[in-house]
């Protein structure tokens, strides 16, 4: 069949992406599902920083690459061996699927899943297989989603039924940044009720750690941005303070809001000084958490003595350490219920010819969590 991708031709092109289009929109082949393999309708993907982050280089992949990874649809048509899935089920899709049999995954570490790791290394499908060809070529797929497109075709593995009640707009948001940010926070964090919380880092997946941590029942949950205006949003969702990193004393400061340090900080930034911020706020005998990506040349340098003496913990947080088909039914009530607003996030929706411009938007830091819209709906500016 013949569906639209955003085509990643070459990486590093300089910015504004308006100028220099490092995403083309083109008509590809796309093979039926094979054994294990769905098609799926999109209705909407997100735009995430890992994305920009393959575009702009900062983390290489082979190309040419049909981009995307955080996505919700329609299954259209399931290939052999699928008995979980049926056509007309909506899904979340995810960009990192559990095998079910590697020693990570009978751990009940899915994201951990070794031949999920070695798939996106190679841009195929769990299976090993590629189903989508240009002219030919054989094309590479985005962490097994390759989510902007009209159609895609994806292992069964990398999907999650929800309830169809659910906004399919909506519900792409819950296949990453939501996974990841609230996952992290609740996870990761093992966050109780009463206990304090920062999150540094206000993006997307920050803020859905932020929800996650008001619905938990922390006190007080700190906001950390260096960008005034995702400050002031963090307050509107319901953070009880909210700081600028930079400022002077900032790190004293949330000392004495915390009576010494907060329980949890949660690193979503991708940046290392944001990470030692983090690890800087938490108090003795806390935990900070890392989700974020920075660049891999990016040191993190801490006191040794200080894990020791002051018995933090420090951890890293991948997909959230989210089981994916317990999790996001589990978020997505909490997003029906009000709870998680997680709606909120959406600044943007655009169309796939305009993605460029969703592109630079997200690096000029002037959105939170834009949406691509497959349907007829008309996006907003």
């Amino acid at each position: 069949m013949k569906t639209r991708i955003a085509l990643l031709r070459e990486m590093g092109l300089p910015r504004p992406y308006t100028d220099s289009k490092p995403l083309t929109v083109v008509e590809v082949d796309l093979d039926d599902p094979g054994p294990g393999e769905m098609c799926v309708k999109i209705a909407a993907a997100g735009l995430c920083h890992s994305d920009l982050s393959v575009i702009n280089g900062d983390r290489p992949r082979a190309t040419p690459l049909a981009l995307g990874h955080e996505a919700a649809g329609v299954v259209e048509s399931v290939g052999d061996g699928v008995t979980r899935f049926a056509p007309g089920d909506h899904v979340v899709l995810v960009f990192a699927p559990s095998c079910g049999h590697c020693l990570p995954c009978a751990e009940g570490r899915p994201a951990l899943c070794e031949p999920a790791a070695v798939a996106a290394g190679d841009g195929s499908l769990l299976s090993g297989a590629k189903r989508i060809t240009l002219d030919g070529r054989t094309i590479d797929h985005h962490l097994g989603v390759s989510a902007f497109s009209d159609r895609v075709v994806v292992d069964q593995c990398s999907a999650v039924k929800i309830d169809p009640a659910i906004p399919l707009e909506q519900a792409a948001l819950l296949g990453c940044a939501v996974l990841t940010g609230a996952g992290a926070t609740l996870h990761s964090g093992d966050l109780r009720p009463g206990q304090s919380c920062a999150i540094v880092g206000l993006g997307g997946v920050g803020l859905s750690g932020l929800m996650a941590a008001l619905a938990a029942g922390a006190n007080p949950v700190i906001a950390v941005d260096l960008a005034q205006d995702k400050r002031d949003f963090a307050m509107k969702l319901g953070a009880h303070h909210a700081i600028d990193p930079t400022e002077d004393g900032a790190i004293e400061r949330i000392k004495e809001l915390t009576g010494g340090g907060v329980d949890v900080a949660v690193e979503l930034a991708g940046a290392s000084v944001a990470l030692r911020f983090a690890y800087d706020i938490v108090k003795r005998g806390g935990t900070a958490v890392t989700a974020g990506l920075p660049h891999p040349s990016d040191d993190l340098s801490i006191p040794a003595t200080s894990l020791t003496v002051s018995e933090k913990t420090l951890r890293g947080s991948y997909v959230g350490s989210c089981v994916p088909v317990r999790d996001i039914p589990r978020f997505a009530r909490l997003m029906q219920a009000g709870t998680m607003p997680i709606e909120q996030l959406m600044t943007h929706r655009l169309k796939l010819d305009d993605i460029n411009l969703g592109f630079e938007r997200l690096a000029a830091g002037d959105a939170i969590r834009q949406v691509v819209l497959f349907d007829d709906a008309e996006p907003s500016a």
